[in-house]
């Protein structure tokens, strides 16, 4: 090989996989944004679990079904997506990048999946909706509901699709991480520009997550299933309650109507200790027997961790920090070459479990790989 054609050593490679770009957000990032990001809750336990388990689903490939380019198009909702995926609600996209949500979100309609905007987006509802393709709005409850109903009435205008409400932050979980770097927001990212300056995250106070103190004040800290009646009521579209691992809260969250539940533990950030996504999800899709859709979050890497959710029995998945990542690293270009990394990786996945379709790939059994 000729000289030329060797890479330069100080030019990182182009990512190959939608896991390669922890790598190059990690180069650009200020550490203690990329331990916000990439840190869980106590000693990591759950965080490392997610990882762990997903690696231990052997999938059982069907074998001369005659596929050779399958459909990766799914409904997610009762609507069609290009994967069954969903970009994850996740909080001050702008600590990534300077576009931060208005570029994820728009990376996310060119790719034809849903993003989810969080309560904590660093900038409002409003501008996310405003790039195109669909949305979904994720709640978290807050004490003043006032300030509850401004969001979702300022939601249904902006033209969200559905309601993801997230139930498992009661309070939030000790991120030791951020307690060691004395974590805060920067002063001019307010959550959503939803409800003032007051609701910016307080100044930064050595051993104090900033971050946590902020959730204690404004967050409610005791929801009930009364409220999700009350939201279930008040809410015209799907609503998704996110944060489910048992399955006694599963059939409850179905008997209340809900459209689907997200078997999450909020990425390993919340209880130190709860079991893997990939471990809970099959009881959970047991005890829900189709009485709503079930998706997955927590571990997600890459197109064959999509198909073992689906092998497991998940209507689809939502992918979280590997696209904090490529923004970091790239914006919304470094957002939608992630994206067709993943449609890329989840084709070749079905293809070679011998799979037309994600409705296929619900079909296959798995096995634990030891």
């Amino acid at each position: 090989m000729a000289d030329s054609a060797l890479p330069k050593p100080d030019v990182p490679p182009a990512p190959a996989g939608l896991a390669d770009f922890a790598d190059l957000a990690r180069a650009v990032l200020p550490p203690e944004v990329w331990d916000f990001v990439d840190g869980g809750s106590g000693a990591e336990t759950t965080l490392a679990a997610n990882r762990r388990a997903l690696d231990r689903v052997g999938v059982l490939p069907r074998v001369l079904r005659g596929v050779h380019t399958p459909c990766t198009e799914a409904r997610l909702l009762g609507a069609s997506h290009s994967l069954p995926v969903a970009v994850a609600p996740m909080a001050y996209q702008r600590l990534l990048h300077p576009d931060g949500e208005v570029a994820l979100a728009g990376a996310a309609g060119a790719a034809g999946v849903p993003y989810v905007a969080s309560t904590l987006s660093s900038v409002s509802i409003e501008e996310i909706a405003a790039v195109g393709g669909t949305v979904w709005f994720q709640l978290y409850w807050l004490r003043d509901r006032g300030l509850v109903t401004d969001l979702l009435d300022r939601a249904q205008a902006a033209g969200c699709t559905a309601l993801v409400f997230t139930v498992d932050v009661p309070i939030l979980g000790r991120r030791l991480r951020d307690v060691r770097n004395s974590f805060t927001i920067p002063p001019h990212m307010v959550a959503n520009r939803s409800v003032g300056p007051d609701h910016r995250a307080p100044a930064a106070t050595l051993g104090v997550s900033a971050v946590a103190a902020h959730t204690a004040e404004f967050f409610a800290p005791a929801v009930t299933w009364s409220d999700l009646d009350w939201l279930r009521e008040r809410t015209a579209v799907p609503l998704v309650v996110k944060g489910v691992l048992d399955p006694r809260d599963a059939v409850r969250a179905a008997e209340a109507g809900v459209d689907a539940v997200v078997v999450s533990n909020h990425g390993g950030r919340q209880l130190d200790g709860a079991p893997a996504t990939a471990a809970a999800l099959p009881e959970v899709v047991a005890a829900v027997a189709d009485r709503c859709e079930v998706l997955l979050d927590s571990g997600v890497r890459g197109g064959a961790d999509v198909l073992r959710a689906l092998a497991l029995g998940a209507h689809g998945v939502l992918v979280g920090r590997p696209m904090l990542w490529a923004l970091a690293a790239g914006g919304r270009a470094g957002a939608e070459i992630a994206l067709s990394l993943l449609t890329g990786e989840f084709r070749d996945a079905l293809a070679l479990a011998g799979c037309a379709d994600p409705v296929a790939a619900r079909d296959l059994r798995t096995t634990t790989v030891e």
